[in-house]
């Protein structure tokens, strides 16, 4: 963000070039000591290890995952740091948008699509300091790195260790004698947290209360070491030398200071490299935040807020969908259940295709939360979601030509528009409940539940005897659980499905693929299992929504000739109401017009 002047830069570089002695009265048992350049050792033995948290699986989930609340949170915090920058400087013009045919063209003039946030924190120390109402005001720190780290933690990547402490830290309106050192580079109050979802402001907002020094998907099983020590009146942890996950040459160096006053201050070595990152602190469960631009903040004093407050470093530019609801329904009508958006520009992470994220939901049973978020995408309380397609070039000139597996444009329309409802079902299972009926990212059905070829994944899959399988197809409709849980069919209109226990091969988070035997048990589930384990669906189909609408919205950067553009979307936007229709059997109406 904000450039430090050549004096503050002075100034810092000296904090991790000379260590200094602990602070505070007392030392934990083991001393171990780093050098004093600044540069953790990439290994340091000490005869007291922790013991380790059981492993977690390194999850293979997307953006896709994020349909529920964390997601309208991260879009949230980034449309209030997209207009806190915005106060710094000039203001950018607002972006225009223009009906073109059915497509609603929105062109970018810097208020729509936010440009990459490189991490800058490095050489610098920052304090988050009590304010009288129990909150964090963010201050310059004089700390310096320490060269007295305490223990080694044995913890490896997505694993969590309990540190009981000998005095109860305040922060936020709770006081805690025990944090969970988690090895992303954060810790967390009352709960653990080491799951392997997106270390993103989602998370850090909704999650356990948080201190976040360098919330990021750092792999300390791969090199490096974890340290701790206790004070009689404070917590030092130290990562050193951690690279981040799959980036063995991303290391940081990294300590967090955690008073038994609740001051916190965290350090920052000349080695910091972080692809992306949340830095900050969250009292958990939240929604109110202040973003900063910590760098700037650590000379200049700046008030926390009465909530979170930290700043997001991202790799890549983002799409801040606040602000381009709210520039849409200017001009339009509250008329639209979700909003489908192209854009000429690559606006997703890495390793994301497109994804949904629902913004309101009313229906139970379906395993979605309750909530309405709506009006502060600009909607007055009919929009339910927004589909983020991405780069418009990424999809071929005919809608319905397979280019992804076994998915066409079409088809991941389905899935994503889909996400609205699906597929978050589990079945009751004798005594418990049970979600061998999902499979990636438990957002999308296993690859070996026959799904009748369901957008949402799984397959069409045939028994063909003596507990041998195989797939014959794949995306290419919504099957009847899926149509019940969108309210276009009663229980009674479901018929028994099954799935296959124990499979020879393959993994239930497997994209669909027509061809593949395997063997296994052979699963039956009814849908009153599934009621069992859900709950009913309410409203049931006698009362749900049966048309729903949907905008197209194509998102331009710069002034490019754009005419076959949308001659494609045309075909796209026109080819997925007539998908739509069959997929639900005709249960199901779209209208993605905006007349």
């Amino acid at each position: 963000m904000s450039c430090r002047s050549a004096a503050v830069a002075a100034a810092t570089a000296a904090l991790v070039a000379v260590a200094c002695s602990p602070g505070g009265g007392g030392g934990s048992t083991t001393t171990t000591t780093v050098p004093t350049t600044g540069a953790c050792p990439t290994s340091i033995e000490s005869s007291a290890l922790e013991p380790r948290a059981p492993a977690q699986p390194k999850s293979a989930a997307t953006s896709d995952r994020a349909t529920r609340r964390g997601r309208v949170y991260q879009e949230l915090w980034k449309h209030q740091a997209a207009a806190s920058r915005v106060r710094t400087r000039t203001i950018a013009p607002e972006a225009v948008v223009e009906d073109v045919g059915q497509i609603a063209v929105v062109r970018d003039q810097g208020d729509i699509i936010l440009p990459a946030n490189a991490y800058d924190l490095r050489n610098i120390a920052v304090a988050f300091v009590r304010n009288g109402v129990g909150t964090y005001d963010l201050r310059r720190s004089d700390r310096l790195f320490q060269s007295s780290v305490g223990d080694r933690v044995a913890i490896g990547d997505d694993e969590s260790v309990p540190i009981p402490l000998p005095f109860a830290v305040p922060f936020y309106s709770g006081r805690y004698n025990q944090v969970f050192l988690n090895s992303d580079g954060n810790l967390t109050f009352v709960n653990d947290d080491h799951a392997s979802t997106d270390r993103d402001v989602s998370r850090f907002l909704t999650g356990p209360p948080r201190i976040a020094l360098l919330f990021d998907d750092l792999d300390p099983s791969s090199g490096g070491t974890v340290f701790r020590r206790v004070d009689s009146d404070a917590l030092l942890v130290t990562w050193c030398n951690i690279p981040e996950f799959g980036l063995p040459s991303n290391r940081v160096n990294v300590q967090v200071r955690v008073g038994s006053d609740g001051a916190i201050d965290f350090i920052y070595g000349a080695t910091v490299n972080a692809s992306s990152a949340v830095v900050g602190v969250s009292p958990g469960t939240t929604g109110i935040f202040t973003p900063v631009d910590v760098s700037t903040a650590s000379t200049t004093p700046t008030s926390g807020g009465t909530g979170a407050v930290g700043e997001r470093f991202a790799a890549q530019q983002e799409l801040d969908f606040v602000a381009l609801g709210k520039q849409f329904y200017r001009s339009h009508s509250d008329d639209f259940d979700q909003l489908v958006v192209f854009s000429n520009s690559r606006t997703t992470a890495a390793g994301t295709f497109a994804f949904e994220f629902t913004v309101a939901n009313e229906v139970t049973g379906i395993g979605v939360d309750i909530y309405d978020t709506s009006r502060d995408f600009g909607s007055g309380g009919r929009l339910r979601s927004i589909v983020d397609m991405d780069l418009l070039s990424k999809f071929p000139d005919d809608p319905r030509t397979k280019f992804l597996g076994e998915n066409d444009t079409l088809s991941v329309l389905g899935q994503e528009c889909g996400h609205r409802w699906l597929a978050y079902m589990q079945f009751r299972n004798g005594a418990t409940n049970s979600n061998e009926l999902l499979g990636r990212d438990e957002a999308h059905w296993s690859f070996f539940f026959d799904s009748d070829a369901s957008n949402m994944e799984g397959n069409d899959i045939q028994d063909v005897g003596g507990g041998s399988f195989r797939t014959v197809g794949a995306v290419s409709q919504y099957c009847a659980l899926d149509q019940y849980a969108m309210g276009l069919r009663l229980p009674s209109e479901v018929p028994p499905m099954f799935f296959v226990r124990g499979p020879s091969s393959g993994n239930p988070a497997d994209a669909p693929r027509i061809g593949v035997s395997f063997t296994g048990q052979r699963v039956d589930v009814r849908i009153e299992d599934v009621v069992a384990a859900m709950g009913q669906r309410r409203p049931d189909a006698n009362a749900a929504q049966k048309l729903f609408r949907d905008a197209f919205i194509y998102v331009v950067t710069g002034n490019p000739d754009i005419s076959s553009d949308l001659a494609k979307l045309e075909r796209i936007r026109s080819s997925w109401e007539e998908y739509f229709n069959s997929s639900t059997g005709g249960r199901g109406t779209m209208n993605a017009r905006l007349r």
